[in-house]
């Protein structure tokens, strides 16, 4: 039984004093490594951008768009009153036709609209966040709120593309150096062959589209007591790949 054990024990040792010198002997020497790293940075949002609009429906076409121009144009001195700074950009103004439910007609008979349904949609860009809410309450008198996205201006966006590129770099060294490290060699070995960034583009997010809202808007409309908004934040991401040479 003991000379069993002692063969045992003699293996074993065998094995890992094997394994070990295999370890040390593989070389490293102009080894390539691929190095893949990540960094991110994040940042309070501090731009807005709203869509308002306004939808009217008559039976005479010509009635629906000058109470959408009227109210546009209400709408837009509202806003350039309540927020200066503000950038706006009047979008997709549409006209088309309603129809009756359909009903038995003549073959020959071509189909008419019932009223026509006549709208605009008014984009407003603005880093006036504390004046936010009450900026839509006005406008909302005259205007619908349609849809609002918080993000970065671009001057925000430039300077921390910059903090994310840093990120993402510091982040390649010390695995490199984490690396070399389990290779049991030095970090100042490692030759930095190439590397590669890849943005995400993530903060570049496209509008919402707007919703058609169906509901005529009253011409006297009451006060609207200011909304509650949370800017939240935004976060970047970049991803590098590293390719190392070991001298």
């Amino acid at each position: 039984m003991s000379r069993i054990k002692s063969a045992f024990i003699t293996l074993t040792c065998l094995v890992v004093s094997a394994s070990a010198f295999a370890q040390a002997q593989i070389p490293s020497s102009g080894t390539l490594v691929i190095v893949p790293a990540f960094g991110e940075v994040r940042q309070a949002n501090d731009q807005a951008v709203l869509t308002l609009m306004v939808e009217e429906q008559d039976k005479d076409k010509a009635v629906a768009a000058s109470r959408v121009n009227q109210k546009m144009k209400q709408g837009m001195d509202i806003v350039r009153k309540a927020d200066a700074q503000a950038i706006l950009t009047t979008r997709g103004y549409y006209t088309y036709p309603v129809y009756p439910e359909e009903q038995q007609r003549p073959a020959n008979k071509a189909r008419q609209p019932s009223s026509w349904r006549v709208g605009q949609y008014l984009e407003v860009k603005t880093s006036n966040l504390a004046g936010l809410p009450k900026t839509v309450a006005a406008a909302q008198s005259v205007l619908a709120l349609s849809a609002l996205q918080f993000g970065l201006a671009d001057a925000t966006a430039k300077k921390l593309d910059a903090l994310r590129i840093a990120d993402t770099y510091r982040n390649l060294t010390e695995r490199i150096a984490s690396i070399a490290h389990a290779m049991g060699r030095n970090p100042a070995d490692a030759v930095l062959d190439t590397i590669d960034f890849e943005g995400s583009g993530n903060y570049a997010q496209e509008a919402a589209s707007p919703k058609m809202m169906r509901a005529a808007m009253s011409a006297d409309a009451a006060p609207v007591e200011e909304p509650s908004f949370e800017p939240g934040e935004t976060t970047l991401s970049m991803r590098a790949v590293g390719k190392v040479r070991f001298r």
